[in-house]
């Protein structure tokens, strides 16, 4: 097969979710290519020091493409591309497919969050997000869905057929736990803390988790722990909702090398999110043995399964109820946190990779 790839996610300056799927699934499945060509469509120039790492012994399987463009990338420079290398098949690990381009595709769909709840989004990213969201699942020949949620959700509100939708967890690595003394001096933290991160927007229900720390106070009030929010503010962000809260602490956006030392540090992960269609960061603090709390709607029971307690986001009680247990319990803390490490290991890129390369083999199939 031929195959085309978007990789303009790749090099963003700034990685998140998203592009770190881009990166990573695109990396692992150079890895375990062993038949296949495969062309690389970039809107920036790629490192090449991190370049020559994903391609190792490959290159003569893979010709990168550079084409800058400002606006519309993907549905006019990358499209007319498209129309002159006529791939069998275009898989777009992070964006959209263009509007119009040759042959068949595949696409992941992340999460349909904007559906659930529209509320969190403004107009115009909404309506974007739907109508390509729409478009991409109904013209590709395949769908990759981050969690069985996601897949369902593909169905539920677009009527796609679950016979092609293919669920591919993503990899997940555990962040290195680098010099804690260190990372503890740099942001202030105290001995003992609760944490979150992500952005604070409300789809990440902030406002309920504050409440709910609040209430874990009231609860035990001779625990000094704090919570700390990791991350930038988002749209609709409310400072109302943090303002003038006894042991709340911004941290704001941190460092990447410093994430595995804030999380192993902390009392509990708390992550009580209206929706994810994949919860890196729940993943991530298990991996670190840090244990977790998370919603149970949404991916997130499929992530955690046993390894973590499972909370009502609508409920501030409930919230609050499993913080206690946590600050209280240690037997409880450590069982989770063996628990937590093992099921960090079930998410894999290469599985991953492997994944996809079943779908995408499947796609190109008559």
């Amino acid at each position: 097969m031929r195959l085309a790839i978007d990789a303009s996610r790749c090099t963003v300056p700034r990685v998140t979710g998203t592009e770190r799927y881009a990166i990573e699934l695109i990396r692992h499945l150079i890895r375990h290519n062993t038949q296949h060509e495969i062309t690389l469509y970039f809107r920036d120039e790629p490192q090449l020091q991190w370049l020559a790492a994903w391609l190792g012994e490959t290159v003569d399987q893979v010709t990168l493409k550079t084409i800058p463009f400002r606006r519309a990338w993907t549905h006019l420079r990358l499209a007319r591309e498209l129309w002159r290398d006529r791939p069998d098949l275009t898989f777009v690990p992070a964006h959209t497919l263009p509007f119009v381009f040759p042959g068949r595709g595949a696409v992941t769909a992340h999460d349909l969050g904007y559906r659930h709840f529209p509320e969190a989004h403004p107009w115009q990213q909404r309506v974007y997000l739907d109508l390509t969201t729409h478009y991409s699942a109904a013209r590709a020949r395949v769908v990759l869905a981050d969690s069985v949620a996601t897949a369902d959700d593909l169905t539920r509100f677009y009527g796609i057929s679950p016979v092609r939708i293919r669920v591919v967890y993503p990899g997940v690595e555990a962040p290195v736990i680098q010099d804690r003394d260190a990372v503890r001096a740099k942001y202030v933290l105290p001995e003992r803390y609760f944490l979150f991160i992500g952005t604070l927007q409300p789809r990440k229900n902030i406002a309920r988790l504050v409440q709910a720390f609040q209430a874990w106070r009231r609860l035990c009030p001779d625990d000094p722990a704090e919570l700390l929010l990791a991350g930038g503010t988002g749209w609709l962000f409310d400072p109302a909702w943090v303002e003038d809260v006894p042991g709340v602490r911004l941290l704001g956006y941190i460092d990447e090398g410093d994430k595995g030392a804030l999380l192993a540090g902390a009392l509990a992960f708390v992550f009580p999110s209206l929706y994810e269609g994949f919860g890196f960061p729940v993943l991530e603090a298990m991996g670190c043995g840090t244990p977790v709390i998370a919603s149970q709607t949404s991916s997130l029971p499929e992530l955690v399964g046993e390894a973590g307690l499972l909370v009502d986001p609508l409920s501030v009680e409930s919230i609050a109820g499993a913080m206690r247990q946590l600050s209280q319990d240690e037997p409880l803390r450590q069982t989770l946190l063996a628990k937590g490490q093992q099921q960090a290991t079930i998410f894999t890129w290469d599985t991953a990779a492997r994944a996809a390369w079943d779908a995408l083999e499947w796609a190109i199939k008559p």
